[in-house]
């Protein structure tokens, strides 16, 4: 296919904001891709090299983009920077650019996809003495020989300013209804992501091997398992109930979620957003190695620093700092981790993900029985509401997060939310005791004592992740620093957008709309009902629309973004309705 074939694809994708339209556009797009080229596609159209356990980054900022259109056109640095002001797009600058330029098409080649997907690698691969300029030609390369069209595209890429509105469940619907005409085929297609959390693998296997490809698709060790997640219930009474009388309970770190990846001597371990975080834990590679007697293992767990002297448990602002690029030695001697697992999914060249939970925890207890550093989880099997209540109390006591109860029959549930898993944080007195991580959508101008930080408040939504969209629930205003301030603002300025987004569904308006990007963490005293926002929108009794919103948000933690968190990690609409419905029981309860 030939980049100008997508690039009209991409225009089209870009003048509609139906959802169904989308899906139709893309499966159009998917069917005339090549077997050769299907993943890549879908990689330019995630705004992405490869999936995020590669770590493969484009390396390019905005200015050397600037100097690249310069060679390719030949017009001034200032003229550019002049026209990038007046457009407030860097991409649409390069077309309005390569339109009046005397340059316009310095060579007669077209360029294919895959032609500008590998010189995008080689960019990225591109490093050491002389980098920034060899940068600047390999992209000025191929903004010369681009029509005004592909280099809006060819700028926009690298830049991360794609904002095709497509998300991965939008992309796995276009997949199904490219191979079936219909969108059914997309809970297996989510099975294999899950599997793998690589979308172009999933479409070129898809591409491939059909329907049956996708069937067979398995477990790759050094390809990281999307992790299970857990549902929220208010009681212990409840969860036994749901659990059928009998349940695991685990305890509840509040530190670095690890899946950890070992075959022969190599060890790699991977974030909760499947980021390959190998080099930071030294420690932890070492204690694997030496602790776990397997040839080849998949396991989940969570680290979390450890005060040898006091035997206590540190608090997340301490084991974050942990998390560096430079001085890792020195801090893992200062600061030792200790790695909690929680879960087995691959043994010695057997899948345990469809096990039942008793058999993994069997396993996983076998197999870091005499480990210092790799410990399983502490736990217990509970009958009574009693014994979990005083687990969870002793839990906390102990300075951790609370308890996660387990359905012992249960398989491995990658990759999504359901009552296999059940966190316990309690609501007293109708209050909202746990918080909401949010997608930032747009913020607000401060006003009296913010008005020289112009930043006075985020606009912020759940994720509604059967409609691939997202919902807003509160307006914040309350809870920042001075420091978080200039960061929100600093950082949100770089993803304005100039109009809502396509996946913002909201009844509101901020002073400026952003692209969905950033996570923010929020506390509030109660959710209710309220006609301004979306979440959850439904008719109400009396006939009148009504979502769900947040009654005194404000910003909580030391971060202002999360930048542990990805939109995936986001609350989402249905969580929101069930921490309503729990806080309206115990309200109940209560009275």
């Amino acid at each position: 296919m030939l980049f100008k074939e997508l690039v009209s694809f991409y225009e089209r994708l870009d003048a509609v904001s139906s959802r169904l339209s989308m899906i139709d556009i893309m499966s159009e797009l998917f069917k005339k891709s090549e077997k050769d080229e299907i993943a890549n596609i879908v990689y330019i159209t995630q705004g992405v090299l490869a999936p995020p356990f590669e770590g493969i980054e484009f390396g390019i900022a905005e200015k050397m983009v600037e100097e690249s259109i310069a060679l390719a056109t030949g017009f001034t640095k200032d003229e550019i920077d002049k026209e990038y002001k007046r457009q407030g797009d860097m991409g649409k600058a390069a077309f309005a650019l390569k339109e009046k330029s005397k340059l316009r098409r310095m060579s007669n080649k077209e360029y294919t996809v895959n032609d500008v997907y590998d010189t995008m690698r080689k960019l990225a691969a591109t490093s050491g003495s002389g980098s920034k300029d060899q940068k600047i030609k390999i992209l000025a390369n191929v903004i010369a020989a681009a029509t005004p069209a592909e280099a809006k595209y060819v700028v926009k890429y690298p830049l991360d300013e794609l904002r095709l509105g497509a998300g991965d469940s939008t992309i796995l619907e276009a997949l199904s209804v490219m191979a079936t005409g219909k969108r059914a085929l997309k809970p297996e297609l989510e099975k294999a992501y899950n599997l793998c959390s690589d979308l172009g693998l999933v479409a070129e296997e898809l591409a491939s091997n059909g329907e049956s490809g996708i069937s067979h698709f398995k477990i790759s060790l050094f390809k990281p398992i999307r992790p299970a997640l857990a549902e929220r219930l208010p009681t212990a009474e409840e969860i036994l109930e749901k659990m059928g009388g009998t349940c695991f309970v685990d305890q509840k770190y509040d530190g670095f979620r690890c899946q950890v990846h070992k075959e022969g001597s190599k060890v790699k371990i991977f974030s909760r957003r499947l980021e390959d975080t190998t080099a930071m834990y030294p420690d932890l590679v070492a204690a694997v190695n030496k602790e776990i007697n397997a040839h080849s293992i998949v396991f989940d767990g969570e680290a979390i620093a450890y005060n040898e002297d006091i035997g206590e448990f540190l608090p997340f602002q301490q084991t974050i700092q942990r998390k560096r690029k430079h001085g890792i030695e020195e801090k893992a001697s200062e600061m030792p981790l200790r790695l909690f697992a929680f879960d087995i999914m691959f043994l010695d060249g057997k899948d345990l993900m469809n096990e039942p939970y008793r058999k993994r925890r069997e396993e996983l207890e076998r197999l870091l029985e005499r480990g210092a550093v790799v410990r399983p989880t502490g736990s217990i099997i509970a009958k009574e509401p009693k014994q979990i209540d005083e687990f969870f109390q002793a839990t906390i006591s102990s300075g951790l997060e609370g308890v996660v109860a387990k359905d012992m029959n249960s398989p491995y549930t990658a990759g999504s939310r359901g009552f296999a898993w059940i966190k316990m944080k309690r609501s007293y007195k109708g209050e909202l005791s746990d918080t909401l991580d949010l997608i930032v959508v747009g913020y607000y101008l401060g006003h009296g004592s913010r008005s020289e930080f112009k930043f006075g408040g985020l606009l912020c939504a759940a994720y509604n992740d059967k409609k691939d969209v997202f919902e807003t629930v509160t307006r914040v205003g309350s809870g920042f620093t001075e420091a978080q301030m200039i960061e929100l603002k600093r950082e949100l300025d770089k993803i304005k957008s100039e109009g809502k987004p396509k996946r913002v569904d909201a009844n509101v308006e901020p002073d400026f709309w952003v692209y969905p990007k950033y996570i923010v963490t929020i506390k509030a005293d109660e959710i209710t009902k309220s006609p301004m926002h979306t979440c959850g929108k439904a008719v109400q009794k009396d006939g009148t629309e009504a979502g769900y919103a947040l009654r005194f948000p404000r910003l909580v933690g030391d971060e202002a973004i999360r930048k542990d968190k990805g939109l995936d990690d986001a609350t989402t609409t249905k969580e929101v309705i069930e921490m309503y419905d729990q806080q309206k029981r115990v309200k109940i309860e209560d009275s």
